[in-house]
């Protein structure tokens, strides 16, 4: 198993989920898509996200919340 993308870090923006290795809270991806923008707009404001970093992102999500739901 890959090593989780999103992390909390008291030391960085108060402990808000974040992508691995940037201040980029990963609620912004979130919101970006909950309102019709697309993820190469995303990409573009947030240039230290990758693309495969957004999409596995979204997978652990996923992933996450079927697990839950189980």
């Amino acid at each position: 198993m890959r090593e989780s993308i999103i992390v909390r870090d008291p030391e960085i923006l108060g402990g808000t989920p974040c992508f691995r290795g940037t201040r980029v809270p990963f609620k912004n991806l979130i919101d970006f898509i909950k309102h019709g923008r697309p993820l190469d707009e995303f990409l573009e404001n947030f240039e230290t996200v990758s693309r495969e970093m957004a999409i596995q992102a979204l997978q652990e999500a996923e992933d996450s919340l079927l697990d839950h739901v189980a």
